[in-house]
């Protein structure tokens, strides 16, 4: 197990709507590295978008999609 694997399983589930953003093109944390996490969430609203063409820097990058997936948990 990877030391934030280790981490992450003692830690408490997360109960609050969530989106993970993830970049395509993520050279620093690729889309299928973080699969993990997603068993932490027991939130009925979780949702994983990965976006096409978009590296680590996800705001930056997306700026659209960032604020979308914002506006999908605020409401």
């Amino acid at each position: 197990m990877q030391p934030i694997e280790a981490l992450l399983a003692k830690q408490p589930d997360i109960t609050v709507p969530a989106v993970v953003l993830q970049g395509a093109d993520d050279g620093v944390d690729p889309p299928d590295a973080i699969d993990y996490a997603a068993s932490h969430f027991t939130t009925p609203f979780y949702e994983r978008r990965i976006i096409p063409k978009v590296g680590h820097n996800l705001p930056q990058e997306a700026p659209a999609a960032f604020a979308a997936a914002i506006r999908s948990v605020a409401r």
